[in-house]
């Protein structure tokens, strides 16, 4: 193996050890053109590859230098990638064994339901989402709120945020409140022991609750005297605690204010007592409409991070990835029918690729094939159900118009609208059609 090769390969290793993901098959060509003798422009590149340069200068070059720059802790450019590298290789010492990591070849595309997978090439970074919170997950006794409409990404950054925290040797503890049995919302009693209980498996530690549990003190003392003593006293790391559908737990007014009351008691005491500032908290929810004793809700402090509908270069990214060319009116056409809402985009590239929608009429059919009735079909049940959100969205589908907000934000929260100022819209052309259409039937 040859030098050259030895340092790509040693590269593509440091990014799979930090990231948990590959260079895609066009990143790994602008690297290796940084140690060609005869290095190819981004024109170039983009005409061999058939790519359009703008999307090479601005889209994927750009990622793969803040991609090493991140592994390597210093600022990469075109200009100075091999010299870097070569550094930092040199540094490492030549490892005994490399890693060889086959290119990628053709994307596959997995179907467009729940968490994108770590590995996946199709996972789109909203810059600089991804990075603020790699650096707040680090700080001592850090809250990250991520919230979101339905199926836009929430669950896939949480991942992501949980992957990186474990590469700092950080423990982790991920409670997705959806998949816990409705038994465990009788009480406040079980729901807390049904944490800690699920906090210490995870974190391979003995169960020791009943040694720490006092009723007469209470649920919420003994669940904080036992992540104190047995949980935090036993785990030298910073500890990741992080609740995925935190919504369920508004379903239970029981339960919400006294558990929402005890997290904000965590984050309190995370700044002035020591032990506790290795306790990272991550909430995900679509809404907060949880505003009972405000002050001691975990709703208003921390970082809040909204997640946003893909923008223009975010789709025009993604489309590249899954290797389908779009004019620019075409591009227009995808963008305006699913509004950047994520799921619709990725569902409707899905079934564009596994279809093979000819490219003639490939919008066309994305628009009037049947790809989103299962999805359309759920929300409009759900909606139904409430008549003052289904009232509410018959008013918005003819014009924009003020909603009461709390109606807004459910709505909202389901992504069928979106809001500009004090007015209501929908969200996106499909869901536009499909709503005005029902609702004239």
């Amino acid at each position: 193996m040859s030098n050259l090769e030895e340092i790509i390969t040693f590269t593509e290793r440091l990014i799979s050890e930090k990231t948990k993901t590959h260079l895609t098959f066009l990143q790994k060509v602008i690297l290796l053109e940084c140690f060609s003798e005869n290095s190819k422009n981004y024109e170039q590149i983009a005409l061999e590859n058939n790519y359009s340069e703008k999307y090479i200068r601005q889209v994927v070059a750009p990622k793969v230098w803040q991609l090493i720059s991140g592994i390597v802790g210093e600022k990469v450019t075109r200009n100075n990638c091999r010299a870097v590298l070569e550094q930092q290789y040199k540094k490492s010492g030549t490892p005994q064994k490399l890693i060889v990591i086959p290119p990628i070849a053709k994307i596959v595309l997995e179907f467009p339901e729940g968490q994108v997978p770590l590995d996946s090439p199709l996972y789109v970074e909203r810059t600089p989402i991804e990075t603020i919170c790699y650096q707040e997950i680090l700080q001592p006794g850090a809250l990250i709120r991520i919230q979101g409409s339905r199926k836009i990404g929430k669950t896939s950054l949480l991942a992501r945020i949980i992957a990186y925290s474990e590469n700092q040797n950080y423990s982790t503890v991920h409670l997705d409140l959806e998949r816990a049995e409705t038994e465990i919302f009788t009480s406040v009693r079980k729901f807390i022991r049904w944490i800690c209980a699920n906090a210490t498996q995870q974190l391979n530690l003995n169960s020791q609750l009943d040694d720490y549990w006092d009723e007469d003190v209470g649920a919420l003392i003994s669940c904080t005297n036992y992540w104190r003593s047995h949980i935090l006293e036993s785990i030298s790391d910073p500890i990741v605690l992080a609740f995925d559908s935190m919504d369920k737990v508004f379903d239970y007014p029981n339960i919400a204010q006294d558990f929402f009351a005890l997290l904000r008691s965590w984050y309190e005491i995370s700044k002035d007592i020591l032990i506790w500032k290795k306790l990272r908290l991550i909430i995900v929810h679509v809404h907060d409409l949880y505003i009972h004793k405000k002050y001691q809700s975990p709703f208003n402090v921390g970082l809040i991070i909204k997640i946003p509908p893909f923008n223009q270069t975010q789709i025009e990214d993604l489309v590249q990835r899954c290797e389908l060319k779009l004019n620019p009116n075409e591009l227009t056409y995808l963008i305006e029918l699913t509004g950047g809402l994520p799921y619709l985009i990725r569902l409707a590239l899905y079934y564009t690729i596994s279809n093979k929608f000819s490219r003639e009429n490939l919008l066309e059919s994305i628009n009037k094939s049947e790809i989103f009735n299962q999805h359309l079909h759920y929300l409009r049940v759900k909606i139904q159900q409430d008549f003052q959100l289904w009232d509410s969205l018959k008013q918005v589908v003819n014009s924009p118009v003020e909603l009461e907000t709390e109606v807004a934000i459910k709505l909202k929260s389901l992504g069928v609208i979106a809001l500009e100022g004090d007015q209501a819209i929908v969200s996106c052309q499909l869901y536009q059609d499909y709503f005005r259409n029902f609702i004239g039937e």
